[in-house]
């Protein structure tokens, strides 16, 4: 990981201090997916039972660090260029206080006195959203492998529509001169794009904002697969990924409500689509039978009863699935 060194180190200090960023770059990410990837098909290609776990584990890990080596990149595109960027911004901030949404600006003024919570923030705003996102994922492939699919597909939609909308670019508030906000991360040299201010193109994407909805993820996993009534404390990240990315002048609050927006209409969506599934006469649910891989499972069908073959070509089979002897 680069160690970049700030300009102080606090209010009280002149003296530089080592910040580390926590964030893959995109040509990292890449990197990492495609050697993931290259193991995953390794490992498929020995046709070993015994590595057919790990392959799925590592085949999946390649398809979420390759979503977050697609976001990163896609950061630095735009379809309408940056010249609007700062309206657009305009018009989000106007229309929050037509709504009479609590002032960004106000809150980090509150905050701008106590620099280590601020540092805080911005380390919590730069590194800590994709590990924690991996972490939940690890859990569920491991611990709740059937709420880990649906969770995989919701994050695929989610970071792609996501995507799709940051292609409009629209600038930060820390980069919106009206605002009247501060940039914590250039402040204390913690800033995962530059130690100066700028408007490069890649600051541009603040609509939604990934980082709330990718929490907002985490904490609906969490609820949907752990059994403990201590699950629901999960809602407190993101309540304060929220905080921190307004605190910091990454996004304003509606990049976060837009954000929770999309991930309603991905969840809506798929369970529409469980529905009409259920709902076709022709979809027939297999039931757990006691074979070894999802490969022999036709074969396992045609001996048992040649009439089932036709049904189970009906069926998508899933890699991940488990089946009990």
């Amino acid at each position: 990981m680069p160690l970049r060194r700030s300009a102080r180190c606090g209010a009280l200090s002149s003296k530089a201090c080592p910040v580390l960023n926590l964030e893959l770059s995109w040509p990292e990410a890449a990197v990492t997916a495609s050697s993931l990837a290259v193991v995953a098909v390794a490992l498929r290609a020995a046709d070993r039972p015994r590595l057919a776990g790990t392959a799925v584990f590592i085949q999946e890990s390649a398809l979420v660090v390759g979503l977050f080596a697609l976001w990163q990149l896609a950061g630095s595109f735009s379809v309408m260029g940056t010249g609007g960027a700062l309206a657009r911004a305009q018009w989000i901030w106007h229309a929050e206080r037509q709504a009479h949404l609590p002032s960004e600006a106000s809150l980090q003024r509150l905050l701008l006195a106590h620099p280590l919570l601020v540092q805080f923030f911005n380390l919590y705003y730069a590194g800590l959203h994709f590990p924690v996102l991996i972490g939940c994922m690890i859990w569920l492939f491991a611990r709740h492998r059937d709420h880990y699919r649906r969770l995989r597909t919701t994050l695929v939609a989610f970071t792609g529509i996501s995507l799709l909308i940051q292609l409009v670019p629209v600038a930060p508030p820390r980069l919106l001169p009206s605002a009247g906000m501060v940039d914590t991360a250039v402040r204390y040299g913690q800033s995962v794009y530059a130690t100066h201010t700028g408007f490069d193109a890649d600051q541009l994407s603040a609509m939604p904002s990934v980082h709330v909805g990718w929490a907002l993820l985490v904490a609906l996993a969490i609820i949907g697969a752990a059994a403990s009534r201590w699950r629901w404390l999960s809602l407190l990240y993101p309540a304060f990924t929220t905080l921190a990315v307004v605190v910091t002048a990454n996004h304003f609050w509606l990049d976060g409500i837009v954000a929770a927006l999309v991930l309603a209409v991905v969840l809506l969506a798929q369970q529409a689509a469980r529905y009409l599934m259920s709902r076709r006469p022709d979809y027939v649910l297999l039931p757990r039978i006691g074979v070894s891989r999802p490969g022999l499972l036709l074969s396992y069908l045609y001996r048992a009863d040649p009439r089932r073959v036709a049904e189970a070509r009906l069926v998508q089979l899933d890699p991940l699935e488990e089946y009990d002897e």
